[in-house]
């Protein structure tokens, strides 16, 4: 079979999952185009050129590009203390910067609201009033402490993958370690950087968990007030779509950046890793800052938490934990394995075939991931009633949601892992006489399997927390961690909320550390 055949099998096996996922994505698409023009002339005009839509679009590109900045300064130096240096304890510290990604955004939200105000938890612990946050600087250190392990642990995993020759050969020429970092390791860091930025700034244009706590106006919080109020959805498809633009951008500038990167080695993958670098007189601040990270992102909210407990909650509210939990895990687990498989044709189809078409394939999951979840949801019912209705309101359809909309979470690490090995690898099987596909399994899947894994921790701890779509999709009488929590916070009735909370703090927080566990193990 010549390579020409080989070719056309190989896109045979990859692009099929890509569009089947973006077959998937047109579904909400159709809902939303068709209820955007349902408007005539003059009603129509008036949606679309509503002076309100310009604020909108400021203060969404305000917070996007203000939590990008944070989580840079955030997350970069911790990644790489915990990765490439001498300092001890970075498996403890590894968890700890990882571990906001387990805390809800609401509850984060909440913790910083709880800090000030004249019976804020500052006030009651040490007799003075803050003034409480609000408004952009509440949303931007809530959003960038909640996201801030997107970047943080795909930037880790790509320092994990690194070749180490690159740096000796660099430092053997006489170069100093701040060059080698800036001209050699940097460099092949952004395929990590991107994915991550454009992950957080879809987290930051779907969130309106935060935002409405804080009272803090963007795309997202008056989609969530329109459909929520409002008999009529024709301008919230119009915000949605006009969000769906705001991301389309994105994905257009991600796409660009990423053309013609080429960061794996000619040999086989990398099978040691780089010598820890001593900080010297620095490990003392290093301590500091992750010690101040962790306090600010982790230990804020969890004692918020821990406080609600104390201050008194109802035993009878435990009765429902269990049933609770279950339901968590049965959408999570599947979801999360799910996804970290139908990444890998995703992330192959973008770096091995340079083309329009797989460009705008592998972006799919993408822009799926940017329809707002309320939107996604509610076109899905209304798809599925006047199709499917046996499975309304049924397991299988909230885990398919949940695949759809979170399959962009897990594209990013695997993507990273993907340009780190080398094209060669699958040449040489297939020279050999295996086929396109076997070749691929026992080539490049093997250097594939730590980013799946931190694709599925992604998927996993973002399901974990998810609402909209257990709200509508989920079976009556269905519950979950996150809604209990929602349900109970919403009311005020934080006490009873706490063990909710914990127990997603609890079973992410052991989840992040199987990750690491994995990430430390030598890749062969």
């Amino acid at each position: 079979m010549d390579a020409k055949t080989h070719t056309v099998s190989a896109h045979r096996y990859f692009f099929i999952p890509t569009i089947a996922v973006g077959i998937g994505g047109l579904i909400p698409l159709g809902y939303l185009l068709a209820k955007a023009f349902s408007a005539e002339g003059s009603a129509l005009l008036e949606v679309v050129f509503r002076w309100r839509n310009a604020r909108l679009f400021l203060n969404t590109l305000l917070l996007t590009l203000g939590v990008l900045s944070l989580n840079l300064l955030l997350a970069t130096t911790a990644a790489w203390l915990t990765s490439r240096t001498n300092l001890k304890g970075k498996p403890l510290f590894t968890v700890l910067s990882a571990l906001p990604l387990a805390i809800p955004g609401y509850v984060m939200a909440y913790a910083l609201l709880a800090l000030g105000g004249n019976i804020g938890i500052f006030a009651q612990l040490f007799g003075i009033s803050i003034p409480r946050l609000s408004g952009y600087w509440g949303a931007l250190l809530a959003l960038s402490a909640y996201t801030s392990p997107y970047l943080f642990l795909n930037l880790r995993t790509a320092l994990l993958g690194l070749d180490p020759s690159l740096e000796e050969s660099a430092r053997n020429l006489g170069y100093r370690y701040p060059e080698v970092f800036w001209h050699i390791i940097l460099p092949q860091l952004r395929p990590a950087f991107y994915a991550s930025g454009l992950l957080i700034s879809l987290h930051v244009l779907g969130d309106f968990g935060v935002v409405s706590l804080m009272r803090y106006e963007t795309f997202s919080y008056a989609l969530y007030i329109e459909y929520t109020l409002s008999f009529e959805h024709t301008y919230a498809a119009w915000l949605a779509l006009m969000l769906l633009a705001f991301t389309g951008c994105l994905l257009y500038f991600e796409t660009k950046l990423l053309n013609r990167v080429t960061l794996h080695r000619a040999g086989r993958g990398t099978s040691r890793q780089s010598s820890p670098i001593p900080l010297g007189a620095w490990r003392t601040p290093a301590y500091f800052y992750l010690c101040l990270l962790a306090f600010t992102t982790v230990i804020v909210p969890a004692g918020s938490v821990f406080l609600w407990i104390f201050k008194g909650f109802d035993a009878s509210t435990l009765q429902g934990l269990g049933s609770a939990l279950v339901g968590s895990l049965s959408i999570a687990i599947p979801t999360g394995v799910l996804c970290a498989f139908l990444a890998v044709p995703f992330a192959y189809v973008g770096v091995r075939y340079s083309s329009r078409m797989s460009n705008m394939l592998s972006r799919a999951g993408y822009l799926v991931y940017a329809i707002p979840p309320l939107a996604f949801a509610l076109s899905l019912i209304f798809f599925v009633l006047n199709t499917v209705p046996f499975i309304y309101k049924t397991l299988p359809v909230l885990i398919y949601a949940c695949t759809l909309h979170f399959l962009a979470e897990g594209i990013g690490p695997v993507r990273s892992s993907l340009y780190q090995a080398s094209p060669h690898l699958e040449e040489a099987a297939r020279s050999l006489g295996y086929p396109p596909l076997q070749a691929f399994l026992r080539t490049l899947l093997p250097v594939l399997w730590r980013g799946m894994l931190t694709a599925t921790a992604f998927v996993f701890l973002a399901t974990m927390k998810e609402l909209p779509f257990t709200f509508l999709l989920s079976p009556a009488g269905y519950e979950t961690l996150a809604l209990n929590v929602w349900s109970y916070t919403s009311e005020a009735m934080f006490a009873d909320a706490a063990p909710y909370a914990l127990a997603i703090l609890i079973f992410s927080g052991i989840f992040v550390w199987l990750l690491i566990r994995h990430e430390e193990q030598p890749q062969g």
